[in-house]
Order: structure tokens, then C-alpha cells, then sequence
């Protein structure tokens, strides 16, 4: 349960993508990037773990409800708005991708 600013330059999530990518993150690297910030006990990297876990990865994240996510410690209103909002991104791409190639 280190926080990320304890973490080496080159080993923090935000600083790795802008180094090297966003391709070469992890999927709880990325999730921590878009919390933003841990909370009292957990950094962003545990609580995206976290999550990860609980939901099986990002599919299984999608098309949960608010109360589904609010049973993990430490999500707040904000980060349960982020979460949701890069859900709903996620799946505008995939919807407007399968249109492109005339699949829905």
C-alpha cells in the first residue's frame, strides 16, 4: 500500500504513459490514472486493483450500477463519475466502430 508519489519517476502510472505510451500500461496502471488519487490507506494503483478484481477486468465492469461500485471502500462520487464516464466512452467507440463496419 505504497503511494504512487513514493514510487520511482519511471514507475508511476501517469509519468509511464507520457514516457512510454499508454499501450504499455497495465489495465489497473490505466483505471489509477483515471481515479486520479487513492484515499486514506489505499493509492489509486491498489484501489484500481481492487476494482479490477472485484469486477473481472474492465468488461466486467461495464454495465455495472453506481450501488455495484459503491460496495468498494473508498469510491467517492467524483472517481464513480470518472469510472462511469470512461465506461460510457468506451462503449460509444465500440458502438461507432461496429456502425463503421456496418455490424449494428
Amino acid at each position: 500500500m505504497s503511494k504512487i508519489k513514493d514510487l520511482p519517476l519511471e514507475e508511476r502510472p501517469r509519468e509511464k504513459l507520457l514516457e512510454y505510451g499508454a499501450d504499455k500500461l497495465s489495465d489497473a496502471e490505466l483505471l489509477a490514472i483515471i481515479l486520479g488519487t487513492g484515499v486514506k490507506g489505499k493509492s489509486a494503483l491498489d484501489l484500481a486493483d481492487e476494482i479490477l478484481n472485484k469486477f473481472g477486468g474492465f468488461k466486467g465492469m461495464s454495465g455495472r450500477d453506481f450501488e455495484d461500485f459503491k460496495k468498494i471502500d473508498g469510491l467517492s462520487d467524483a472517481k464513480l463519475a470518472s469510472i462511469s464516464a470512461m465506461l460510457e466512452i468506451s462503449s460509444r467507440i465500440v458502438r461507432q466502430v461496429l456502425k463503421d463496419y456496418h455490424i449494428i
